[in-house]
């Protein structure tokens, strides 16, 4: 039973560890623009039954309850929290924020493929085009946003209308729609990175749409939705983790204590 004991406490530290893994990820990312914060589930691992529930006992009558010992732990998935986070006022004409569940979706440049984000912070590159990240290796808003050469100033309705000012004229005209992607299981995305997720089977086909319809959201100029990671709830977690992790530790210490003694009564 003493090596099953260590092999059982292994399984909770090396489980705890990715937990650790994932809450510096959280605190790493808490100044990341529309970062999403992951938690580590866990599930207990297969059991070694030694007298089944309802087993004949020697008196013919059915056993209420079984014995068995389980073997461990590991973790069962990572989720992301999609809860919306803080806005940050910002003023700058080009940050925007989603109140709501949407994303932006852009397009990758080296493959085509469509791309989604919770983040705002976007720019213009070499085409006048919208692109969120740096101008220089930026991904293309979808459907691109293409702003005149000589705009003087945007306006960026909640309703993703986009519209521009240009010289000698004193009245907006309207440019374009923003548009913002739906998903039916938004935590089955597959997060890549770069403040970018791509669709999986398990989050279904993106649903884009007019902000503000069908619970997509709706756009605010001038803020980035900043991060949802909660820093006390983070540290508390930390500390919670890597007491458990010194329990299963003190769970090896122990089995290998049994283990000496048997050895020791072996030599006598």
């Amino acid at each position: 039973m003493s090596v099953q004991t260590l092999y059982t406490a292994a399984t909770g530290m090396s489980a705890l560890e990715s937990k650790l893994d994932v809450i510096a990820n959280n605190l790493a990312n808490v100044n990341t623009v529309g970062f999403k914060r992951d938690r580590a589930n866990f599930e207990d691992l297969f059991y070694r039954n030694e007298v089944l529930p309802g087993s004949i006992d020697d008196s013919g009558n059915p056993t209420a309850v079984g014995t068995r010992v389980g073997l461990g732990t590991r973790v069962s998935s990572t989720q992301t929290n999609f809860n919306q986070g803080a806005f940050e006022l910002t003023g700058a004409e080009l940050d925007m924020a989603i109140e709501g569940k949407g994303f932006f979706a852009v397009t990758d440049p080296s493959t085509g493929t469509p791309l989604y984000t919770r983040a705002g912070n976007f720019s213009v590159n070499a085409n006048n085009e919208l692109v969120i990240g740096s101008a220089q290796t930026g991904r293309v808003l979808d459907p691109p946003v293409v702003l005149p050469a000589d705009v003087t100033g945007v306006v960026i309705n909640p309703n993703g209308q986009v519209l521009v000012q240009q010289p000698g004229s004193t009245t907006l005209t309207e440019l374009a729609t923003i548009q913002v992607s739906m998903f039916p299981n938004p935590e089955g995305l597959q997060e890549l990175g770069e403040n970018l997720y791509a669709e999986t089977s398990a989050s279904s086909t993106a649903t884009p749409g007019n902000p503000g319809q069908d619970g997509a959201g709706i756009i605010r100029q001038g803020a980035l939705e900043s991060s949802n990671v909660e820093p006390v709830k983070e540290l508390i977690d930390l500390i919670t983790t890597q007491r458990s992790f010194e329990l299963n530790s003190q769970a090896v210490q122990a089995g290998d204590q049994m283990l000496q003694l048997i050895a020791n009564l072996r030599r006598g």
